[in-house]
């Protein structure tokens, strides 16, 4: 990977965590320029081979995260970052800042669950979501993003983190100074 697809993949990541954790929304002008600008940049550096990369990064993100977002359990503009993401980073990358973004946001909702004293009702909301997946059902509305009452944990800043971090353990890799 080239630095400068990593650099423009951070500015994107860092961009859209700050406008998450500020709206709790991410726009899709960013997303949507992030992922037409990646395809662009990777086409540039790398010609097809790069386009290809590039388009099949964004729909790694995309199909992944598809089915947290038709369940409601995770929002649209937080499925579009994933998807400009890959754009830049491509599938591999992709695929260890989505695992290691599962384990940031899930800090992030532990800490946000004992901070808000919520620990006994998070414990029976897994416990509706458990017994709806041993059933194939659909949990209730108590557990989806469309239940006012419970606590969200914006993964866009979760994947954001997860990007910087990438991006600071491998800046030296990578030969940038």
């Amino acid at each position: 990977m080239k630095p400068i697809l990593l650099g423009l993949a951070i500015v994107l990541a860092a961009t859209a965590g700050y406008t998450d954790w500020r709206s709790r929304r991410i726009p899709n002008w960013l997303t949507v320029t992030g992922l037409v600008l990646g395809i662009a940049v990777n086409g540039l550096i790398a010609g097809w081979p790069g386009v290809k990369a590039s388009l099949l990064g964004a729909g790694l993100g995309l199909l992944v995260l598809l089915p947290f977002v038709l369940i409601r359990s995770l929002g649209a503009g937080d499925w579009k970052l994933a998807g400009a993401l890959g754009s830049f980073i491509g599938p591999a990358v992709l695929a260890d800042l989505l695992m290691g973004s599962i384990f940031v946001a899930g800090i992030m909702a532990f800490a946000l669950v004992i901070y808000k004293r919520r620990l006994g009702e998070t414990l029976r909301n897994i416990g509706h979501m458990l017994r709806s997946m041993a059933r194939l059902h659909m949990p209730g509305p108590e557990v989806s993003l469309d239940n006012p009452q419970s606590l969200k944990v914006p993964y866009g800043v979760a994947l954001a983190l997860t990007t910087l971090l990438y991006g600071a353990l491998n800046w030296k890799m990578w030969g940038v100074r």
